[in-house]
């Protein structure tokens, strides 16, 4: 069956918090700045700062600094907190949403 979004989908909510977008943000573009971070999540880039702080202390982003902007990478092999999801990794997160899946639309 192709996928479908429905009609009824609200815009007010989604099925991955900020800190899983975050990771696919930053899983996908390395050079990615905080700035740009926070445009394509759609939060503020304060919020994104928090954010990644939170993924480093976690351990899913290594950070390093290059001259005076911030690099990150993703530790891809860490498993997904929650445990219906800690069989998986952060990485198959990445790989399944980094490119969405063609959408059919009725």
């Amino acid at each position: 069956m192709p996928n479908v979004i429905p009609d009824n989908a609200s815009s007010s909510w989604t099925f991955l918090a900020n800190h899983a977008h975050t990771l696919i943000v930053i899983g996908t573009n390395a050079d990615v700045r905080v700035r740009q971070i926070a445009e394509r999540v759609g939060i503020t880039e304060r919020a994104a700062q928090r954010i990644i702080s939170d993924l480093v202390d976690s351990g899913y982003l290594n950070k390093s600094g290059v001259g005076r902007e911030n690099r990150y990478q993703v530790l891809r092999d860490a498993p997904l907190r929650h445990p219906l999801e800690s069989a998986h990794t952060v990485g198959e997160l990445i790989k399944l949403l980094a490119e969405p899946a063609e959408v059919v639309v009725p």
